[in-house]
């Protein structure tokens, strides 16, 4: 067991806006009188930047050298972007606490603040669904693929690799970049993925005693936030999808009535099923919206998707 006068850990990548979380995370935790030390690492993910995410495979390109730190003792807790956790993790590992949600949607960003999307443009993105989403709504926009942090990617925008950037919104503003945004999508139509906008802490339950995860949970957690976030990720889950799978779920709240919007798009952007519900349990909620997809011909979706990404 920890106690408020030891240190906790934190493991976290190494990135500007990673170790931005950290920080955040590390600022809760002295509110209730625990003392931090963060540790920065480089995961998979963040080395390997000449292949797109599909092509060195979704599940724990950001998340398992931070959980092997976890089983092995290195770190007391991990801090992640909720957005990047797989849809089911290990039985001895779980996630937590949720920060607050910033804005979840998706922004366009470019020094061009004249920039219009609706003309032939170049956009940089690294994610599946992102590209999917432009194929479907903007099919006449040019996309190349953009890894790397978000200062890279700034500086490779600026060197005329694309015209704009097509990025979180919760990223942008952690980073003091707002003034860039050109342009920002409704979640309703280009809907963003599980888990955006908030930051997640993940924990090893064969090394965290209850009493510390409730301690933690008190300082840290959004009750708010996870009940929809746990609906994102029951739905994700259902839907058996990752970082290279093009699903989308976007749920909110409003007098304990639990709302979402979910739904997969074909790789090519030609085919995007979505389904919404209400309801008050997260699990049931998640899970009966993806069965509407995947009963509406995303499960066919789905079977396409992973026989391109395994070719």
């Amino acid at each position: 067991m920890l106690s408020p006068k030891e240190i906790i850990k934190i493991g976290t990548r190494a990135s500007k806006l990673a170790m931005w979380q950290a920080e955040f995370v590390a600022d809760q935790l002295h509110s209730v009188g625990f003392k931090t030390e963060i540790l920065p690492i480089e995961t998979k993910g963040d080395k390997i930047l000449d292949r797109t995410l599909s092509k060195i495979g979704s599940k724990g390109v950001f998340t398992e050298e931070l959980e092997n730190g976890l089983r092995n003792g290195t770190f007391n807790i991990a801090v992640h972007s909720a957005k990047d956790m797989p849809s089911q993790l290990d039985e001895d590992l779980s996630l937590i606490s949720y920060s607050e949600r910033e804005k979840s949607c998706d922004v366009l960003v470019s020094t061009n603040a004249a920039l219009d999307i609706s003309k032939p443009v170049t956009i940089g993105t690294s994610s599946t669904r992102r590209v999917a989403l432009l194929k479907h709504y903007y099919p006449h926009v040019n996309i190349v693929d953009m890894r790397g942090n978000l200062q890279t990617r700034f500086g490779k925008m600026e060197s005329g690799i694309c015209d704009a950037l097509l990025l979180a919104y919760a990223g942008v503003h952690r980073m003091g970049l707002e003034k860039n945004i050109v342009k920002e999508f409704s979640p309703k139509e280009f809907t963003p993925p599980t888990g955006q906008g908030s930051v997640t802490i993940e924990v090893s339950l064969t090394r965290m005693d209850q009493s510390t995860i409730e301690s933690i949970r008190a300082a840290c957690n959004h009750i708010d936030t996870e009940k929809v976030l746990l609906t994102e990720r029951a739905f994700l889950s259902e839907m058996n999808g990752g970082c290279s799978i093009p699903t989308f779920a976007n749920a909110t709240l409003e007098n304990d009535k639990i709302s979402i919007s979910a739904g997969i798009v074909s790789l090519d952007g030609q085919s995007l099923i979505r389904k919404s519900g209400q309801g008050s349990d997260p699990l049931s909620l998640g899970q009966s919206i993806a069965q509407e997809v995947l009963e509406s011909g995303g499960d066919v979706i789905l079977e396409n998707i992973k026989k391109a990404l395994n070719s």
